[in-house]
């Protein structure tokens, strides 16, 4: 068996996955299985360790190594499961000798660092490390900045990412270009605090001065897309971007977590209610296309319904399209596990109410797109992307090209098109 790698959380893990099985191939490691593990919330957790006794149970001579964010941070709790041969921090797991010393026998069974240390972004972090499955081969993802200098009161990834850190402007831009010449039409930027991105470079280059550099030093770039943004921290150079450039979509995925202005403060979020909806309008003034997405929590402590409410308004005030829906889960060591909690059942009621909230938003905006022309990009089994990132189905183009459809009908969250002349 080669190596295998299983995938819990974000894009950002994602993409570091693909780095794993480049890392470990490079060190000639057989027989064994990573899990990069997420540490957003207590599911992760527990869905994490759940795989690790099913695959231990269905490969019982498979090597286990387990790795990312809840590795970092729970280290000990994954040490001492006695399927687990060794646990690897964030910091160590995009390095060849790691695998090569595994491989070895010469790894300790735990070998996670001090993360908040990390002051450079690896070596390894922009590496040619896409594969063909990443969206049949459409679509990469390129990690070009990692950690985050914030302490929101919910929030444990500082603690398994450490200090925000960027890559260098110069080896963004070359790596695009090596994207692009091995034939990916779009490219998506992703990080942890990706608003962050340029803070700790020399001249402090911004989110919006890298998507300009990018956009007119590699014209073989047909779509530039952002993972998730945090509008407070969002430039001035971005937001004239959004309006003047074409190839950067028009999807924009917003780090909300709040509508109430007395959670944000709990949360200790540095924008206010009123923050995000200027934003929008902002945005869309300069492009008047341009779809929104928004993380939320639900149920966090001492939230009250009336303060519920203002979060479930938020999404149509806002116009969201999309949404991306957390039920309130306590995290050791963060300020908000010591808030008086909410019960379990009324969170999980307000999270889903909200997220039947954006179940209907995303119908209204499919339903919005109907009769429009719209330049698809294919992807495998004949499901295209519209700019707005909208999924539409065209059967009979080939992944990887550009075709003009007429969007005509929706099955449940897909388009349906038909290919114009």
């Amino acid at each position: 068996m080669s190596i295998e790698v299983l995938t819990f959380g974000c894009r950002l893990n994602a993409t570091e996955s693909e780095a794993i099985k480049a890392r470990a191939g490079e060190a000639q490691l057989r027989d064994a299985i990573v899990v990069n593990t997420c540490a957003v919330t207590a599911e992760a957790v527990r869905q994490s360790r759940q795989a690790i006794r099913r695959l231990k149970r269905q490969r019982p001579d498979a090597r286990i190594l387990v790795t990312g964010c809840a590795a970092q941070t729970q280290a000990q709790t994954y040490a001492a499961m006695a399927e687990v041969d060794a646990v690897i921090g964030n910091d160590d797991k995009l390095k060849a000798e790691t695998y090569a010393a595994f491989g070895q026998g010469a790894l300790e069974r735990c070998r996670v660092n001090d993360i908040m240390s990390i002051r450079e972004t690896a070596p390894q972090f922009l590496e040619n490390t896409f594969a063909d499955h990443f969206e049949g081969h459409t679509r990469a993802f390129l990690a070009v900045q990692n950690g985050c200098d914030h302490r929101c009161t919910f929030c444990i990834i500082p603690y398994g990412r450490g200090p925000s850190r960027s890559a260098g402007l110069g080896d963004v831009v070359a790596q695009a270009r090596r994207l692009t010449d091995a034939g990916f039409a779009e490219i998506v930027l992703t990080g942890v605090d990706l608003t962050s991105y340029g803070a700790d470079l020399p001249g402090s280059p911004t989110l919006g001065v890298l998507a300009q550099k990018l956009l007119a030093l590699v014209p073989g770039l047909k779509r530039l897309r952002l993972s998730s943004i945090d509008s407070i921290e969002a430039d001035e150079t971005l937001l004239r971007l959004i309006g003047e450039e074409e190839r950067l979509m028009p999807h924009f995925h917003l780090s909300v977590q709040s509508g109430d202005d007395t959670i944000l403060k709990r949360m200790k979020r540095r924008h206010a209610r009123s923050h995000t909806l200027a934003y929008v309008a902002r945005v869309r003034a300069v492009r008047p296309d341009a779809v929104f997405g928004a993380d939320l929590i639900a149920g966090f402590p001492t939230e009250t319904e009336a303060m519920f409410d203002n979060t479930l308004g938020l999404v149509e005030e806002a116009g969201f399209s999309f949404l991306h829906v957390f039920p309130f889960s306590a995290r050791p060591g963060t300020p908000a596990a010591k808030m008086p909690a909410l019960p379990s059942a009324l969170v999980k009621d307000r999270a889903a109410r909200l997220r039947q909230a954006g179940d209907a938003a995303k119908a209204r905006h499919l339903q919005s797109l109907l009769g429009q022309r719209k330049v698809l990009l294919m992807e495998r089994g004949g499901i295209g992307r519209t700019p707005c990132f909208a999924a539409a189905r065209l059967d009979g183009v080939p992944h990887g090209r550009f075709v003009t459809a007429r969007l005509t009908g929706v099955a449940g969250d897909t388009l349906i098109a038909e290919r114009t002349a």
